[in-house]
């Protein structure tokens, strides 16, 4: 990086900013402008990113300061700042802190809005919206608003730009006994844990004081760096009741196991809450499914009472990026409860990444991926994409089929079996899963490949026995559905084939990478190969799928598969 006219990048009016590639500065620029820019194309060339108010925001609420924003990109830009941008960027920062949220007088019924200047609560003061959550100006710099309208207050300021930094405070919860079980041999004292890492125990440190007095937000690192254990720890140092909501029954089941594993709690303390047991205990884990479960379409949530069927002190929502909108409303109902967010990747596919913000709370920690892996904790992955070509007949039904049907086709595509079959010939002895988005696709495969299948359809029992067999080594090959997407621990799992997947979603592509990231024994090598039909719109969402990846400084490898090697 530099700012003697040949910085890796050109800077545009409008927040984008383009990347060469080919730069020697490339590595650099590119960790530098994840702290406050986000990836949106990544062709050959150049690498198009794009500051937003809300990757500014999350900068702020981490700690960077505008002088330091600007400065990395002086030193990037190839041209200059232009005209026009830089005072761009220090307004958008600057509106973050401008507004605090205070609790109130009145017994705790109402909540102060302060801001720094008359002028913006004259602004707020004529939107329809936020007086119909009740703000009435008190002062020249204060606004009252009803306690109860606390998310919702947040949530509409945030849109109109104008994220505030919530001082009210939470309330404890339920006071619980949570001690670390000892670590065998590690001489710590009685109750004290020694297995966090020092990452993990920075990101406990800065959920406790990130923005307003601490106790929400949002922790990003990859598949297999001990999210889990990062809410562990989190729960252990507050004390209290709590809530965790996660994806799926099997993840449940892992953090029921871990809680059990790492802490004092014993079994009675820890209870489940899906769609096959209903146990609310001082710890209870549940599933976005099951919360958002109704009987009939447009009928009441009937599980969503289960916020406040205890004093919970926290919540933990594992998986962030998956929750639920009707979640999103209850949240907005409970901002007096600390709340921990979990993710791979804050990127949603719905664009309510606002939400997470407002509701959930701004990203407190975040580790790039590539340094965890330099660092030996995920296991390092070389990423394929396999150009597989259609024969005749398949070409001839992609080419008379409407857009839509076109990618279903292409996906599909028969002689994506040969190409996988082709790649776990190459990796003997190696743990592989193949994954996919078409349940007759991965029938045909499971067929052929003489493999297991899992898909929504398969018990949790048998699903359950399947992973164990896989974890030990009984069973080497796995077909699995979008089911495996998240939360499902194989630590073993090398080799990934994707064979289809949801158009271009980036978060489902971070999450399939993610099932093989857990540390390796030997060189610590994993790979991921993705299958493509060539020349075909697969082609054009691949590119998008990939985006989040390749800004954590992944790069794809592109192989082609010839005709007489993509059949069995």
């Amino acid at each position: 990086m530099n700012g003697s006219g040949k910085g890796a990048c050109i800077i545009r009016k409008d927040r984008t900013i383009l990347l060469e590639c080919g730069h020697p500065g490339f590595e650099a620029a590119r960790t530098a402008l994840a702290d406050f820019a986000e990836l949106v194309k990544s062709p050959p060339a150049y690498h198009t990113y794009r500051i937003t108010h809300l990757s500014l925001w999350n900068a702020a609420a981490a700690g960077k300061t505008v002088q330091e924003i600007l400065a990395v990109l002086s030193l990037l830009s190839r041209c200059g700042i232009p005209a026009g941008l830089e005072e761009e960027v220090r307004q958008l920062v600057s509106r973050y802190g401008r507004l605090e949220l205070h609790s109130g007088a009145a017994g705790g019924s109402l909540m102060v809005l302060r801001a720094d200047n008359p002028v913006l609560l004259d602004e707020l003061a004529e939107q329809a919206a936020l007086q119909g959550l009740g703000l009435k100006r008190t002062a020249s710099l204060e606004c009252q608003c009803p306690s109860e309208q606390r998310g919702l207050l947040k949530q509409e300021l945030t849109r109109l730009g104008f994220p505030v930094l919530d001082y009210a405070g939470y309330r404890d919860g339920q006071a619980l006994n949570v001690p670390w079980k000892k670590a065998a041999g590690s001489g710590a004292a009685s109750g004290e844990f020694v297995g966090l890492r020092d990452y993990q125990e920075e990101a406990v440190r800065r959920f406790g004081r990130i923005g307003g007095s601490g106790g929400s937000g949002v922790v990003v690192l990859p598949c297999g760096a001990g999210k889990t254990l990062v809410g562990l720890a989190v729960l252990e140092s507050l004390q209290c009741e709590t809530l965790i909501l996660t994806s799926n029954a099997t993840s449940v089941a892992q953090w029921r196991a871990e809680l059990l594993k790492r802490t004092g709690l014993d079994e009675k303390s820890v209870g489940e809450y899906s769609g096959m047991k209903r146990q609310v205990r001082p710890i209870t884990v549940a599933t976005y499914q099951i919360l958002t479960h109704r009987r009939s379409k447009g009928g009441p949530f009937g599980h969503m009472n289960l916020f406040n069927e205890r004093n919970w002190g926290l919540i933990i929502y594992d998986e962030v990026h998956l929750l639920p909108a009707p979640v999103f409303r209850a949240t907005a109902d409970i901002q007096a409860t600390r709340r921990l967010g979990l993710t791979a990747t804050l990127v949603r596919e719905d664009g309510r990444e606002d939400d997470v913000f407002s509701l959930i709370g701004p990203k407190c920690y975040e580790l790039p991926w590539k340094v965890l892996e330099k660092q030996g904790w995920i296991a390092a992955v070389d990423c394929i994409e396999v150009v597989v070509p259609m024969d005749t007949e398949i070409r001839h039904k992609y080419m008379y089929a409407g857009e839509k049907e076109q990618f279903r086709v292409a996906a599909g595509n028969p002689a994506k079996a040969g190409a996988a079959a082709r790649i776990i010939a190459a990796h003997p002895g190696a743990a592989v899963l193949v994954i996919g988005q078409y349940l007759d696709q991965l029938e045909q495969l499971a067929a052929s490949l003489g493999a297991p299948l899992i898909t929504g359809k398969t018990s949790q029992q048998e699903r359950s026995g399947l992973y164990a067999a896989f974890n030990e080594g009984t069973i080497r090959l796995l077909v699995v559905s979008k089911v495996a997407n998240f939360a499902v621990n194989l630590p073993d799992a090398s080799v990934a084939i994707e064979v289809s997947g949801a158009y271009g979603s980036r978060q489902e592509e971070a999450q399939r990478l993610g099932r093989i990231l857990r540390p390796k024994p030997g060189e610590n090598k994993a790979y991921f190969y993705t299958l493509v039909s060539g020349d075909s719109r697969e082609q054009d969402f691949a590119l998008r799928r990939r985006l989040f990846l390749t800004e954590q400084g992944y790069e794809y490898a592109v192989q082609t598969a010839q005709p007489e090697e993509a059949t069995l």
